[in-house]
């Protein structure tokens, strides 16, 4: 047979038998085995008000998504739908609002310094001069007992011959009187003693350190003539400091005694010293704005040193049981604070929230959050940009409203049970 006759042939054949085919299976044979929807419009990713009727390309440069007739549901006011490829060229992410303990971190500069409690000024008691000083510069440690200086006064002369002049008349009452003038002079009893024994009067008295420490603010020397007034020297102990921290005006209402402190120094890498804090100075400093705290820190090596510099973190303004989220979730620009709120299935809302305090990992937030539910905390500021054109930002509860306007319960959306930072498209479902 000719070729050329052939295919016109089959052609006739093919047609024939596709015709028949329509025929035995019906109008709507075609259409199933397409299997395909029709798209009622396309949206923009990030813009669902942006609605072509043919694919295109968004003012953002994204592919239009096609919205299909089982999607195109009522959504709530500010709502944003986003596909999940467009999720994930995002990063977004999400973190869980979650209910627990929270304290915030202060980090400030302290200062050491003498336990002012064991702090000793030694004054003399009279007029007089110094005839030698035992002790000869400040730092010189000393210890409870030791010689300090030697004073010759006409008033302890006199003091002396007193009680020698009573106890030659062997008269009891002047005896005691004249004791207790050499004990307020602060003249040591056992130069007192020896006085009685040898009744002989002593032209000097040495003065001894009434406790054990190091020598500071040593303001006398040998030769001197030094009145009550004078401060001459001050003894300081060592085996336990106070370092003074400065907290700002501000952090100011959250420190209370108990907090506690750790302490480090940058001379001393890798050591740290803890303690609490003992006490709360009612004062501000009106240069600096801050107030000032204490702490006690034990120092028997005495490897801190008065005037350090050190570094201190106080944990400051504990509280119980309060509802947190990511910090990073806080959107804290153009007046009130929001959040991102992750509703599932792609869809997220910019709400307004009401925020406490903000610590450096955590944020207190005190309404508009219930816990378990997830809030954006990567990519949140396109979100919200996008959310806030149509968002009503009418209430701080929305899980009521949230129910009415997407018809379903708001706890089904917040899914999920990873921890912070999970990529949001993992509770869409596919």
């Amino acid at each position: 047979m000719n070729k050329r006759v052939t295919h016109p042939l089959l052609i006739a054949l093919g047609a024939a038998a596709g015709a028949a085919a329509a025929l035995w299976l019906g109008p709507d044979a075609g259409g199933d085995a397409e299997g395909e929807r029709e798209p009622l419009y396309w949206v923009a990713p990030m813009d669902s008000s942006y609605r072509r009727d043919e694919p295109g390309k968004s003012p953002m440069g994204m592919d239009l998504v096609p919205v299909y007739a089982e999607d195109a549901e009522p959504e709530s006011p500010g709502t944003v739908r986003i596909s999940p490829d467009v999720i994930n060229n995002l990063g977004v992410r999400t973190g869980r609002v979650e209910r627990g303990d929270f304290s915030t971190d202060i980090r400030t500069v302290g200062y050491v310094r003498y336990d002012e409690d064991r702090l000793s000024h030694v004054h003399a008691r009279v007029e007089g001069w110094i005839e030698r000083l035992h002790v000869q510069a400040e730092g010189d440690p000393v210890t409870a007992g030791e010689p300090l200086y030697e004073i010759y006064s006409p008033t302890l002369v006199n003091a002396q011959e007193e009680l020698l002049l009573a106890m030659g008349r062997r008269n009891e009452r002047l005896v005691t009187a004249a004791e207790a003038r050499l004990a307020a002079l602060r003249v040591p009893e056992a130069t007192v003693r020896a006085l009685k024994k040898d009744r002989r009067v002593r032209q000097t008295v040495t003065v001894r350190a009434p406790q054990s420490g190091v020598v500071t603010d040593l303001a006398i020397r040998e030769g001197m003539y030094v009145t009550p007034a004078l401060t001459m020297l001050a003894i300081g102990a060592l085996d336990e400091v106070w370092v003074i921290g400065e907290v700002f005006e501000r952090d100011a209402a959250l420190v209370a005694a108990g907090d506690p402190v750790t302490m480090t120094l940058d001379y001393l890498p890798g050591r740290e010293w803890t303690g609490r804090i003992d006490y709360v100075y009612p004062e501000i400093d009106p240069e600096t704005r801050t107030a000032r705290v204490r702490m006690r820190v034990a120092n028997p090596d005495r490897a801190l040193k008065p005037d350090m510099l050190a570094e201190i973190e106080i944990a400051a303004g504990r509280r119980e049981d309060v509802l947190t989220i990511p910090r990073e979730a806080l959107i804290r620009t153009g007046g009130k604070p929001r959040v991102v709120l992750a509703l599932g299935d792609g869809r997220f809302k910019s709400i307004e929230v009401e925020a406490g305090r903000v610590g450096d990992e955590r944020a207190v937030i005190l309404a508009g959050l219930k816990a378990g539910e997830r809030v954006v905390t990567s990519a949140q500021f396109l979100i919200d940009s996008e959310s806030s054109k149509t968002s009503d930002f009418e209430r701080l509860h929305h899980g009521d409203k949230a129910m009415e306007d997407t018809g379903g319960t708001h706890e089904g959306h917040a899914t999920g049970d990873g921890g912070d930072d999970d990529n949001a498209h993992a509770g869409h479902g596919g």
